[in-house]
């Protein structure tokens, strides 16, 4: 991009080009910083509804500034292998990458759903590579946790019976809000072949541990999950938060010693409220603290109970800067998903609590104007 067309702003829901002027390909993406550098990593679309499933891969873009990005390519591409679980067609969701400082490896995970299944394998798919930017190597795609209980757990879940009576159920649960997921323990029923995990999110704490945050037993309930020290795998260590109350697309950060999950509710494609919750620990007690929204999107005129038609993905911590953090969310676009547009706020922190407030356009001095 010339130095004189370079943006110097955040207009959010609007096309935003990258280096070739072409709009950014990173949905339900999330960012990795690295070397003084930003990496967008996120879902590559195509045209119409056929986008809505892995035809490319995970594309990956670098910034410096967070306004302009330069298109790297693609960090992971889908297999022509029809029997690879990243087959072409496939659906691949929300990848995320961080960094392991003790292998000095970059680990991806994201929400993988086999080939020609719909969402019913509801797996992590796990990739690796030595640069940032790729190519990255499919390891695997696993469900979470397999023969572990959460820390949690209760005796009702560990019962044999109620157990049984679920996998009688044979899995035929909706992956909406129902009363009939609180009858049944899918919990219970899931434990020795692994949780199910869909809309996820990666975090690596200040002592270098990493957590894979994921939609869980049909999407009811949301798990954290300590990694292993390599980033690879499930260390076993989980707990389930939030039980059957439909939270699915978690961002997560941590600001002044506490931890805040931003998430939505179960509706599709289809915008709803966005939720906020805090917690002195990263495994809770978490509290609810309701939408944190606040203003209306003058583009489309929606406001906080549709979150400015978008859904989160991911909260960026700005290099450098205390207290500053950026929601990112989707506006998805279902029927022309490479059409799809990107929600950019400021959080602001408040007395415990935290507040996004729709801008029409902004830039990062707001945080200088705006301390917590």
């Amino acid at each position: 991009m010339h130095a004189e067309n370079r943006l110097q702003s955040f207009k959010p829901g609007q096309t935003w080009p990258d280096n070739n002027g072409r709009h950014i390909n990173a949905h339900g993406g999330g960012i990795c910083v690295y070397d003084s550098t930003y990496y967008w990593f996120g879902e590559h679309k195509i045209e119409g509804k056929a986008g809505n499933k892995a035809q490319v891969g995970v594309s990956v873009y670098s910034s410096k500034d967070l306004y302009n990005w330069k298109d790297e390519g693609i960090a992971l591409p889908v297999s022509d292998d029809p029997k690879s679980d990243i087959a072409k067609g496939c659906i691949l969701e929300r990848p995320k990458v961080i960094f392991n400082a003790k292998t000095n490896k970059f680990v991806m995970w994201f929400h993988l759903e086999l080939k020609g299944q719909g969402y019913g394998a509801a797996r992590s798919g796990i990739a690796i590579a030595d640069k940032i930017t790729g190519p990255y190597t499919f390891i695997r795609s696993i469900r979470p946790n397999a023969g572990h209980w959460p820390q949690n757990v209760t005796a009702d879940e560990k019962d044999p019976r109620s157990i049984a009576r679920t996998k009688a159920e044979n899995d035929r649960f909706s992956g909406a809000p129902t009363k009939k997921h609180e009858k049944f323990n899918i919990l219970g029923s899931h434990m020795e072949g692994g949780q199910m995990a869909r809309d996820m999110t990666l975090f690596v704490d200040d002592d270098g541990k990493a957590y894979h945050l994921y939609s869980s037993e049909h999407n009811s309930t949301l798990h954290i999950s300590l990694l292993t020290e390599d980033y690879l795998d499930h260390s076993g260590t989980y707990v389930r938060v939030f039980p059957f109350r439909w939270m699915e697309a978690p961002a997560i950060c941590k600001n002044n010693g506490k931890y805040y999950l931003i998430a939505s509710g179960c509706t599709g494609w289809s915008p709803n409220a966005a939720r906020s919750t805090v917690a002195d620990t990263i495994f809770g007690p978490w509290k609810e603290l309701g939408n944190p929204c606040v203003g209306e999107n003058t583009s489309n005129g929606l406001g906080p109970s549709k979150t400015f038609g978008g859904q989160s993905t991911y909260i960026l911590p700005v290099l450098g800067q205390d207290n500053a953090f950026i929601a990112m969310f989707d506006q998805w676009r279902p029927n022309n998903a490479i059409d799809g547009r990107y929600i950019w706020l400021p959080i602001q922190f408040e007395k415990g609590s935290l507040k996004i407030e729709w801008q029409d356009e902004w830039n990062l001095s707001f945080f200088k104007k705006n301390p917590e």
